[in-house]
């Protein structure tokens, strides 16, 4: 019954998104309203209600940025890709995945993620500079029966998204491709160099609908190609010309250190971006991850108070930029600290090894030998569960960069195992990078959540709340 009513109400937000793409602009208000009115309707109180209501803010302002966003997408954007993501991503993921999921952490008693990210391949055409993926190991692959295999799994659990990284996810592009077409109820993000995108890729993306693409950017041609190779930028540049070409959806992602942090905040960067077609930007902090990482790369705390504001000011609905950003450190205070462990999303590397987070390579499990399901419940992400959040002030959201010695004592309490390809760093190791880190930016960190107004925390641990009963 279920089931049926779903497909019902999937059927009816088809319809009318249908008819908001092809009706005229003057109409377009009207039927925008009329979707989240829908979606209220159906999901109700899954999502905060003051949400719907600053949805529909946007749609009624007259001159509004993200009105106007909203506009250039349906304009320059294919509308069989913009259908598919809304359907995608919202419906099949956000909606009924989000209820899914949830049932099941209440039904299991530990994190099940909502989005999976899956390493295809450890190889890439590329070697950049403070990338421990460029010496990850350039022989290892998931086949295509095991990522298919694991998207089976996780779908059961009401798992929808998955992003690619790597290694160069292109690489197997013709089985990303063909996981695509097979599970076209999930919508698929590929972290990518760009340099593999072709017409014939774009025509293939244009008939699934279900894959954006992120393509790397690190700054302008000096520094990008200083780190990446000569050449990089023009080539990343250039595909970001091919993807709008072909009117498809995708967005940058930026990896920010103490070298570039300024630079690929800036207006004229951002510009940049929107120009050539991105609608969104990821916004990665450095990460002193692998045993030759560069930890003078890590920014200053004057740098990462800079870019907390600053992408504030990019997000603004008056006087912002018309790109959506994320950044992946500095927004933990939107999703209640760290994500990882399971608790929102988990990392597989190109060995099968499940890990808490594409940053922190440690494991006691694999998909090759383990089910998805036995995997969450491996002791360092039960480990996850009973610490999160590992701080109360959100600005301080990760066991590794900001909180060192939670992930010693994790990694070390569960016997968990380094599941580095390139080589074995042991925990101590890796976290007294980040000491130093972590105690200058802590005071600063703190000064902002007591002015900001998310700093009651609306984070509540289920399991801890519950522990007793849940084991």
């Amino acid at each position: 019954m279920k089931s049926l009513v779903n497909s019902m109400e999937k059927v009816m937000l088809r319809q009318i998104i249908n008819r908001t793409l092809k009706c005229s602009k003057h109409d377009r208000e009207k039927n925008l309203i009329e979707i989240l009115t829908t979606v209220e309707k159906i999901a109700g109180p899954l999502f905060a209600g003051e949400s719907y209501q600053a949805a529909k803010r946007i749609i009624i302002e007259p001159k509004g940025k993200w009105k106007s966003y909203v506009e250039s997408l349906i304009k320059e954007v294919d509308h069989t890709v913009l259908r598919t993501t809304a359907l995608n991503l919202g419906f099949e993921a956000a909606y009924l995945g989000t209820k899914t999921v949830r049932a099941n952490r209440e039904k299991y008693g530990f994190n099940i993620p909502w989005v999976i990210l899956l390493d295809p391949t450890s190889s890439c055409n590329m070697n950049c500079k403070g990338c421990w993926a460029a010496k990850y190991g350039h022989n290892m692959s998931l086949s295509y029966e095991e990522i298919d295999k694991t998207i089976m799994q996780a779908k059961k659990l009401g798992i929808h998204f998955f992003m690619y990284t790597g290694g160069e996810p292109l690489l197997r592009k013709d089985d990303l491709v063909r996981l695509c077409k097979k599970h076209d109820d999930c919508y698929f993000l590929a972290f990518t160099n760009g340099t593999l995108i072709t017409e014939g890729f774009c025509r293939e993306m244009l008939k699934i609908g279900n894959l954006s693409l992120s393509l790397s950017l690190e700054g302008f041609e000096e520094i990008n190609d200083s780190r990446r190779g000569k050449g990089a930028f023009k080539k990343t540049l250039a595909a970001m010309d091919l993807l709008k070409k072909f009117k498809l959806l995708f967005g940058a992602s930026v990896c920010y250190t103490k070298e570039n942090l300024e630079m690929v905040t800036s207006d004229v960067f951002l510009d940049l971006l929107i120009s050539k077609g991105c609608r969104y930007s990821w916004y990665f902090h450095y990460m002193p991850v692998g045993i030759d990482a560069v930890k003078t790369l890590l920014p200053t705390p004057e740098q990462r108070a800079y870019i907390y504001r600053r992408l504030r000011e990019v997000r603004a609905a008056k006087g912002g930029k018309p790109i959506f950003t994320i950044d992946f450190q500095n927004d933990g205070e939107f999703m209640g600290g760290c994500i990882a462990g399971g608790r929102n999303y988990l990392h597989i590397n190109a060995n099968g090894d499940v890990e808490p987070c594409v940053f922190i390579h440690y494991s006691q499990s694999n998909i090759k030998k383990d089910t998805l399901l036995n995997s969450l419940q491996q002791p360092l992400f039960l480990a996850y569960r009973d610490n999160q959040p590992f701080n109360n002030n959100h600005l301080l959201p990760c066991p590794m960069l900001e909180n060192p010695e939670k992930l010693v004592q994790m990694v070390k309490e569960t016997k968990a195992v380094s599941t580095d390809l390139q080589a074995p760093e042991e925990v101590v190791d890796l976290c007294e990078k980040c000491k130093e880190y972590a105690e200058n930016w802590r005071p600063v960190a703190n000064k902002l959540w007591a002015k900001n107004p998310h700093s009651t925390s609306y984070y509540e641990n289920h399991f801890k709340k519950n522990k007793h009963e849940l084991g």
